[in-house]
């Protein structure tokens, strides 16, 4: 489980491919002894099991992910090349806080930034999401967006919109983002058991 609380922004260090499997190193700032073979860590907001890693200096790591068909298909990782920053956070341990809201890391779809608009300091970025997804986007709720724990400020039809304030433009890869670019969605996970009762009932 994740908080959608970014913690570094890493760095797509290596990339092969080994048929239907895409095999994904990133270089990032957690020590490499605090980092344990099988632990999980949400990469852009996709839940990644640790396969290797390596101490790339200066306390920093080398860490190895592999990505299966389903991945490849719901998320963004198929696009990702070297050079190509990520948003990472840590998986939760008992007595952490939870600052955002929870997040499992299972991404639903994508969603595409159809706006964006910078003011002063904060920035407007507006979403569409697939329509089978809108349903559980709701204002004032919650998204966790390529790992970021974000407020929906409000929500017409398939679209909705979030303002981001300058510490999170800051600590994550938001203020490299543009109209067009793809964004992994999870939704909240109170609204997807709502609507599924819904159904049932």
């Amino acid at each position: 489980m994740f908080t959608g609380i970014v913690a570094d922004i890493g760095t797509v260090i290596g990339v092969t491919e080994r048929n239907d499997v895409r095999r994904i190193a990133i270089a990032c700032s957690f020590p490499p002894d605090s980092i344990a073979i099988g632990a999980s860590i949400a990469c852009s907001g996709i839940c990644m099991t640790v396969i290797a890693r390596a101490d790339a200096g200066a306390g920093k790591s080398a860490v190895e992910f592999e990505a299966g068909p389903e991945t490849l298909t719901a998320t963004s990782i198929r696009g990702w090349d070297v050079g190509t920053r990520v948003n990472l956070e840590r998986s939760l341990k008992i007595g952490d806080e939870l600052g955002g809201h929870m997040v499992s890391g299972h991404v639903d779809g994508l969603a595409t930034i159809v706006e964006r608009e910078d003011f002063g300091e904060t920035t407007r970025f507006v979403f569409e999401v697939p329509p089978a997804l809108a349903k559980f986007v709701a204002a004032k709720g919650s998204v966790a967006l390529d790992g970021t724990s974000l407020t929906v400020n409000s929500v017409d039809g398939a679209r909705f919109e979030c303002m981001l304030i300058p510490h999170t433009l800051k600590v994550t890869t938001w203020n490299e983002r543009k109209v067009g670019d793809k964004a992994n969605l999870e939704v909240d996970q109170i609204a997807r058991y709502v609507a599924r009762l819904t159904e049932a009932a």
